[in-house]
């Protein structure tokens, strides 16, 4: 049996939720591997929706679900989304949630930082959800961060503090800010260490094990990969790596731990806040799929922009992140379109791409090419069989894969987990 790798290779918001727990109720452990609590994922089983921002999608399941060290915790939001899932009836404990102890914390003062940058960018707004995950990421880096590990020495964190409030309150002072209340911060992580600390263990050692046991592991990651800090549209990006890669290195496990690479691939374009979108419709055709799509942020709320799938797009994330097979997604969305496009290169300045430039300003001067298709009148919603799809609806599918470079596993025709076709089951070699 292989392990499976979950990534989603546009802007997010595939439905890799739907997918991850699908996939969870057949795999032994689940782990997130990068982000923060700053990606939404909704998952609809049997009626009940449950919203996750941060736990891995497979607690809802019941799975062994696993928080890696490549992830940037906020403490207190573990806490209220577990609260909020045990009032839904979701069963949460130490047997079936574990975070790594190396993991950073994102604190209140990465929070105010966030939204000081962004409040004062003007024009260069990049679209924080505000949540702090940036400012995390970069203390993580400068060294200065606070762990999980640390929240059961705080008597002697100190020399910690030092280093982090040197930091941040030269830039809060560039802001008019007060410096940080040491004290105030302190209180604050007496007040949620030991909740977070019941689940804090080394994760690398927990994920040996279930390996060596020959066990299935599922990584998920979060956002997608056009939202990588170096594969993305950057600046207007993400401040983690989202390729497949970093499954190893925010897991503990070695590379050739992370198996099946599966992309999520909604059947048309979205992505939420700033930055350039070649396939964008500001029409009222992208109303329509906007509004049948449900195309609102789960964490944020923010309504999403919609436009046609982009092969060139997905096909250059497939290829940065090794994708084997991708789950087509909402393909009933598309329902009763006369015609339907996808985007198949790019032009700017006179020539033609296959591929998205890297310079800002190119990606937001490129012009998408066209295929035109056919669309369909039948109802996709709920087909299990690819039999039950209509013939323009596989027409498309098999289009899609061919531009793509890459085959089509599964394809999701509903929120429900069973509304699934399954061409090819990623745990099996």
């Amino acid at each position: 049996m292989a392990n499976v790798t979950v990534i989603g290779a546009q802007w997010g918001d595939e439905g890799k939720g739907k997918i991850v727990d699908w996939l969870a109720s057949r795999a032994d452990a689940v782990v997130r591997f990068q982000g923060g609590h700053n990606a939404g994922h909704t998952l609809v089983i049997d009626g009940e929706v449950y919203k996750l921002s941060l736990l891995p999608s497979g607690i809802v399941s019941g799975t062994m679900s696993m928080i890696g060290n490549g992830v940037v915790l906020d403490p207190w939001a573990l806490r209220d989304e577990i609260a909020k899932l045990e009032s839904q009836g979701v069963e949460i404990t130490a047997d079936n949630l574990a975070v790594a102890d190396n993991c950073p914390l994102i604190l209140p003062l990465h929070r105010d930082l966030d939204a000081l940058r962004e409040g004062a960018a003007g024009k260069g707004k990049i679209g924080t959800t505000g949540r702090g995950i940036g400012p995390a990421y970069e203390d993580k880096v400068g060294r200065r961060a606070i762990r999980v590990c640390d929240l059961a020495h705080l008597d002697s964190l100190e020399p910690q503090l030092d280093r982090l409030c040197a930091h941040h309150d030269a830039l809060r002072a560039g802001f008019d800010q007060p410096p940080v209340d040491r004290e105030a911060l302190l209180d604050e992580l007496r007040d949620v260490a030991d909740f977070v600390l019941r689940f804090a263990q080394p994760v690398w050692k927990r994920l040996k094990k279930v390996r060596k046991a020959g066990a299935k592991i599922l990584f998920e990651g979060a956002q997608g990969v056009l939202l990588d800090v170096d594969h993305g549209t950057y600046p207007f990006v993400t401040s983690s790596n989202t390729v497949s890669g970093t499954a190893a290195s925010g897991s503990g496990l070695g590379p050739n731990s992370t198996g099946y690479v599966l992309g999520i691939v909604k059947a048309y374009t979205t992505r939420v806040g700033s930055g350039p979108f070649p396939t964008e419709l500001d029409d009222e055709i992208g109303q329509g799929i906007g509004e049948r799509g449900h195309e609102f942020g789960t964490v944020t709320g923010r309504q999403r922009r919609v436009g046609w799938f982009d092969a060139v797009l997905v096909r250059q994330t497939c290829a940065v992140s090794g994708v084997t097979g991708i789950a087509l997604t909402k393909i009933d969305v598309l329902d009763g379109l006369e015609t339907v496009k996808i985007c198949t290169g790019y032009r700017l300045h006179g020539n033609v791409y296959d591929y998205l430039p890297s310079h800002a300003a190119d990606q937001a001067a490129v012009e998408p090419i066209y295929e035109e298709m056919e669309g369909w009148s039948e109802s996709t919603v709920g087909a299990r069989s690819y039999a039950d799809l209509p013939a323009n609806a596989i027409k498309y599918i098999q289009r899609v894969q061919e531009l793509i470079e890459c085959p089509v596993a599964l394809v999701s025709t509903s929120p429900e987990r069973d509304d699934t076709i399954l061409m090819r089951d990623p745990f099996v070699d």
